[in-house]
C-alpha cells in the first residue's frame, strides 16, 4: 500500500482540525465551515454538517425544499383546473373563456385579473371574447356555410360568439386540420378570415374526435408548464415531471423525483459554483468546429501549389502532396524540393528557412501557428480534466448503488455491525459523487479565468488542488482499501481503524471544497487579503501543517490548471 496516497487515521483527524481551525474567517466574518453556496430569506446553508454515529463532521446536500415543487401529471391538472376555476369564478365568464385568457397572460391568474379590471373591453378584443354577437341574422330556415358555401338547416350550423354560421362537417374539417398543425390551436380563431373571435374548447368538445381531444388537452396541459415563467419540465429523458420553482434567489439548483438533478435556470445539468454563462459557453465551445480549425492550423501547413493541409507524418522534411497534386515541397520553407539539396541543409534541416526566420519573413505565419497550437494545447488541457471528472462521477455513481444495495447489507454479515453502522461508506460515495461535479466545472471555470488576472489564478489553483488532491485520497480509500474487508472471513479491528480513516477523510474533503465552492462564487473576491497569508507561505514553504501541510501535494495537484 503506497504510504504516501493513503493517510493513517490519526494524520487525517489531525488534519480536519487543523483545516476547520485555520479556515475561520477565511471567507466570511462569521466562524463556519458550512458551505454557503446560497441562502434563502432564512439563512438555510444548501449544504449542512450532521454527524454520524461516530460524531464525525460529514456534508450533506440539502435540497432546498422550499425553493422548488416537483410537479406530476396529475398536479399539472390540479393546478390547471385550479387556476382556470378560479378565474372563471372571480370574472363571471366561461370556463373556456377562463381558458383561452389564461393561456394568452401565460397562466399568470394575478395578470388575467389585473388587466381585466383596468380595461375589460380591450382585452376582450385582444383575445377574441366578443361582448356579443357580431353577425346578426333573419330568422330563415337555411343559412349558407361560411366555407362550403352551402346552404344548411340552422340546426346543422354552428357559430362561435361572433356569429359567422359553418356547417358541422367544416367545423371538424378545421378543427382537426389545426389540431394536426399543432400547438397553434390553443389560439383558435374563427374560420371567417375578417373575424377574431376566439375558439374555445367548448367547441373543440363537440366537434372533435376522440384522439384529437387528447392531442387538444396535451397541448393545453403542455402550455401550462412551457408558457409559465416559473414552471419548466425536466430535462431527463422520458420524464414528464414538471418543476415549478418558487424560490427569490439564485439557488437553482433541483432534483426531479427520476432522480436527475439539473439547474432550473438553464436544464443544463447541475453547475454550481459556475455559473449559467460558463456552462453556456463552455458547452458551446466543446461542440463548436473552431477547435477543428485550430488543430488544422497548429499541425498542418498548405501545400504551396493547391494549398490544401498537410499533415506531416513522417520524420522527414520532404513532403509529397496526395494526388492529383504530387507537389514536392520542404515542409520548413515551403519551397519547391528540387531546389533543396544537401547544400541547404539535407532531409531534416533546412538553412534557407533558419535564414529566411532570422530576417522575420516566417515571423507572421509561425506566430499564427504557435498561437493555435497553444490555443489548442490550453483548451485539451481543461476539456481532457473536465471529462475525466464526468467519467469519474458516473462510475462513482454506479460504485455507490452497489455500496447502497449490495456491499453494505455483505459488510454487515462480515463485520457483524448494523448496516445503520455503515452509513459512513455511503456518505464517503455520495460525497465524491458531489465532489467530481464540483470539480468538473472548476475546469470550465478556469478556462475562462482571463490570463491577466494573475492573483486570482493562483488563487483559484490553489484552492483547486487542494480539494483535487484530498478528493483523490478519500476516492482511493473508499475504492481501493475498503476491497480486502468485502473478501474477509469475518470481522477484523483493522475494519474499526477503516472506518475511522474514511470518515476523516471525508470531512477533509468536505472542507477543502467548501472553501473552493464559497471562494468561487464570490468571484475569487478573497484574493487580495489572503494572497498575502497561507497562500504564499503553502507555495513557499511546503512543509507547515493545516493549509500548508499541504505544500507538497498543492504543487502536484496544483499544476492541475495551466497558464
Amino acid at each position: 500500500m503506497d504510504s504516501d496516497a493513503i493517510l493513517s487515521s490519526s494524520e487525517d483527524m489531525h488534519d480536519a482540525n487543523d483545516v476547520e481551525s485555520d479556515e475561520e474567517g477565511f471567507y466570511s466574518d462569521e466562524n463556519e465551515v458550512a458551505s454557503d453556496y446560497n441562502t434563502d430569506d432564512d439563512d438555510v446553508d444548501d449544504y449542512v454538517i450532521e454527524e454520524d454515529e461516530d460524531g464525525i463532521n460529514m456534508i450533506q446536500a440539502r435540497r432546498p425544499e422550499n425553493n422548488y415543487i416537483v410537479l406530476k401529471e396529475l398536479d399539472i391538472k390540479e393546478r390547471q383546473e385550479d387556476d382556470i376555476t378560479s378565474v372563471s369564478s372571480v370574472l363571471s365568464i366561461s370556463r373556456a373563456a377562463s381558458t383561452i385568457l389564461l393561456r394568452y397572460y401565460n397562466w399568470n391568474v394575478s395578470e388575467v385579473h389585473e388587466a381585466w379590471f383596468a380595461d375589460e373591453e380591450k382585452v376582450r378584443k385582444t383575445v377574441g371574447l366578443l361582448p356579443g354577437t357580431v353577425v346578426q341574422f333573419a330568422k330563415p330556415r337555411e343559412l349558407m356555410c361560411g366555407i362550403c358555401f352551402e346552404a344548411f338547416p340552422r340546426s346543422r350550423l354552428k357559430s362561435a360568439d361572433c356569429g359567422h354560421p359553418f356547417c358541422f362537417e367544416c367545423w371538424e374539417g378545421y378543427i382537426r386540420t389545426s389540431i394536426n398543425d399543432g400547438p397553434g390551436c390553443l389560439m383558435l380563431r374563427c374560420p371567417d378570415p375578417s373575424c377574431g373571435a376566439a375558439v374555445g374548447q367548448d367547441m373543440i368538445n363537440i366537434f372533435a374526435c376522440d384522439d384529437d381531444r387528447c392531442k387538444y388537452s396535451k397541448y393545453l396541459l403542455r402550455s401550462f408548464v412551457e408558457d409559465n415563467k416559473k414552471t419548466k419540465w425536466c430535462p431527463a429523458p422520458g420524464c414528464e415531471h414538471a418543476v415549478n420553482y418558487v424560490g427569490d434567489n439564485e439557488n437553482y439548483d433541483v432534483s426531479c423525483l427520476c432522480s436527475y438533478d439539473f439547474c432550473w435556470n438553464c436544464t443544463e445539468e447541475t453547475h454550481r459554483p459556475v455559473d449559467c454563462n460558463t456552462v453556456r459557453l463552455w458547452i458551446l465551445k466543446n461542440s463548436a468546429e473552431s477547435e477543428n480549425m485550430n488543430w488544422i492550423l497548429a499541425n498542418s501547413k498548405p501545400c504551396p501549389k493547391c494549398k490544401r493541409p498537410i499533415e506531416k507524418n513522417q520524420g522527414c522534411m520532404h513532403m509529397t502532396c496526395s494526388p492529383a497534386c504530387k507537389f514536392e515541397f520542404c515542409w520548413l520553407c515551403l519551397g519547391a524540393w528540387s531546389d533543396h539539396g544537401e547544400r541547404t541543409g539535407g532531409f531534416y534541416a533546412c538553412n534557407r528557412y533558419e535564414a529566411a526566420k532570422q530576417e522575420g519573413v516566417y515571423d507572421e505565419a509561425e506566430r499564427r501557428r504557435e498561437m493555435a497550437k497553444n490555443s489548442l494545447e490550453r483548451y485539451t488541457h481543461y476539456y481532457e480534466r473536465w471529462a475525466s471528472n464526468q467519467l469519474s462521477r458516473q462510475k462513482a455513481l454506479v460504485d455507490l448503488h452497489q455500496m447502497q444495495t449490495v456491499n453494505m447489507e455483505k459488510l454487515s454479515e462480515i463485520q457483524c455491525q448494523p448496516e445503520s453502522q455503515l452509513k459512513f461508506l455511503s456518505d464517503a460515495w455520495q460525497q465524491i459523487v458531489e465532489c467530481r461535479r464540483v470539480l468538473k466545472w472548476t475546469y470550465a471555470y478556469g478556462y475562462y479565468l482571463t490570463e491577466h488576472e494573475n492573483a486570482k489564478k493562483q488563487f483559484f489553483e490553489y484552492l483547486q488542488g487542494e480539494a483535487e488532491s484530498g478528493l483523490e485520497r478519500l476516492h482511493q480509500c473508499a475504492e481501493k482499501e475498503l476491497l480486502p474487508f468485502l473478501n474477509a472471513d469475518g470481522p477484523s479491528r483493522e475494519f474499526i481503524e477503516f472506518h475511522t480513516k474514511l470518515a476523516g477523510l471525508t470531512a477533509v474533503t468536505k472542507s477543502y471544497f467548501e472553501n473552493l465552492v464559497r471562494a468561487l462564487e464570490n468571484h475569487l473576491s478573497d484574493v487580495g487579503c489572503h494572497q498575502a497569508g497561507s497562500l504564499a507561505t503553502s507555495s513557499k514553504n511546503g512543509t507547515s501543517k493545516g493549509k500548508g501541510g499541504r505544500g507538497k501535494e498543492t504543487s502536484r495537484a496544483g499544476g492541475s490548471s495551466r497558464n
